[in-house]
């Protein structure tokens, strides 16, 4: 036996990259009804569901009322749910089958809920703040296939959901309209702030709730824009050119509430002010319309007392071009433009914002490597995802490259799943 194939029969194949499927319609009301049954007897009032969200482009620029292209996954999360006489929440979810959270409305204040539950219980208290008083309180049972900490926005499909259960079950009327979901989704974003205190800007939220099948939100983030006027549809078919969206959920420990978010934010704010604009798409704009984009974007910069804070503002003003830039790209089928543009988000969020951790920027190299169009974080960083503009057939291949460097470098083994653009928060059974 020659030592060649002697050697190669000892080398331990590489371990294969886990694919998340999406839970079908019938098996998460199925599931969903049946963890409600054997946790508080009887049948829900009803299933819903919500799917977790994917941003192609436009990183931190929703609190700075900038622009945003998120498309909904297909992978959701299922809420049975029934309302209940009285004040009282009870939730439960198939991650801890027989473990039950409970919670009183009753004189229920900002962050008087632990846990995970404080996301489901803190949308009915928004409700009730915002003035809905037929809201009271409900059992409720979670089911999802969207994974936790992923940066795929599982809080926001468990706000989501939830929401538009108690839009049903109270006969509030909101969730039948794309307008009137806006109110919704409102009660959502102060469940997720000031109840479960994590900080988010409203386009995982919108994307949930606001997302079709087929098509990218293009979401405008400016506060003086209608619900009617914030978004529009934008073709993103992926089959019309061959082409997968393969997302690699990275598994790297991460945490958005250690402060770095925030930070972020206060950043830009302030930055804002120095420029004496209400936010950074004023200024954004200022530039994009300029004769000279570079010399006003190099002005702009000029007028920041500090590095860091021109870092964070070149990264905003010119990731908020390249929405409007990837956009067109894609609508002109000109796939290698877009995925420069993938390349020059994460690039900027790298280099500029300094959100990526050496996860996502590996993950990112390998798939640019392997033949990806474009590849880049996605979501708020620290962690979570990213995604790769591949050609059909060759998600399950640059996902196990990804794997096997992770392996290499002694990193958590990934998980990925293939994204398409699928519909938003309905009612199921």
């Amino acid at each position: 036996m020659s030592s060649h194939s002697h050697h190669h029969q000892e080398r331990t194949p590489m371990t294969a990259v886990e694919f998340i499927e999406p839970i079908a319609h019938e098996a998460g009301v199925a599931q969903a009804t049946e963890l409600f049954a054997k946790t508080y007897g009887g049948q829900p009032e009803g299933v819903w569901a919500a799917p977790g969200r994917v941003n192609l482009i436009g990183e931190h620029t929703d609190y700075n009322a900038g622009l945003c292209l998120p498309i909904a996954l297909p992978h959701r999360t299922f809420i049975a749910l029934s309302p209940r006489e009285d004040t009282k929440v009870r939730v439960v979810s198939d991650v801890a089958p027989d473990k039950v959270a409970e919670a009183d409305l009753d004189g229920l204040e900002a962050r008087g809920v632990d846990g995970w539950s404080a996301y489901p219980t803190g949308v009915a208290w928004a409700l009730r703040e915002a003035g809905f008083d037929k809201v009271k309180g409900f059992d409720a049972a979670f089911v999802s296939c969207v994974p936790l900490g992923s940066g795929l926005s599982s809080s926001a499909a468990m706000t989501c959901s939830t929401a538009l259960a108690l839009d049903d079950v109270y006969g509030l009327g909101y969730g039948d309209s794309d307008a009137g979901r806006v109110t919704l989704i409102n009660a959502a974003i102060k469940s997720e702030n000031e109840m479960a205190g994590a900080s988010t800007g409203g386009l995982d939220q919108n994307a949930s709730m606001r997302c079709t099948a087929g098509h990218a939100l293009l979401l405008d983030c400016r506060p003086e824009l209608t619900p009617l006027e914030n978004v529009s549809q934008q073709e993103f078919d992926l089959d019309k050119y061959g082409l997968e969206l393969l997302v690699v959920d990275t598994q790297a420990p991460h945490q958005l509430n250690d402060g770095q978010y925030a930070q972020r934010r206060a950043t830009c704010e302030e930055a804002a002010k120095i420029l004496g604009v209400a936010n950074l798409r004023v200024a954004a704009d200022g530039i994009a319309k300029a004769d000279d984009p570079f010399q006003a974007l190099k002005e702009t910069l000029d007028a920041l007392p500090d590095e860091t804070m021109k870092k964070r503002v070149r990264h905003v003003v010119t990731e908020i071009e390249r929405v409007r830039s990837f956009v067109r790209a894609f609508a002109q089928g000109d796939i290698q433009a877009a995925g420069r543009l993938f390349n020059a988000s994460h690039d900027s969020l790298a280099a500029d914002y300094e959100v990526t951790v050496p996860e996502l920027d590996i993950a990112v190299d390998v798939a640019r490597k392997n033949g990806a169009y474009g590849a880049r974080m996605t979501g708020g960083g620290f962690g979570g995802s990213i995604i790769a503009l591949v050609d059909k057939g060759r998600s399950h291949e640059v996902a196990q490259k990804i794997a096997d460097e992770f392996e290499h470098q002694g990193f958590h083994a990934p998980r990925a799943l293939a994204a398409y653009a699928a519909p938003s928060a309905s009612r199921e059974a």
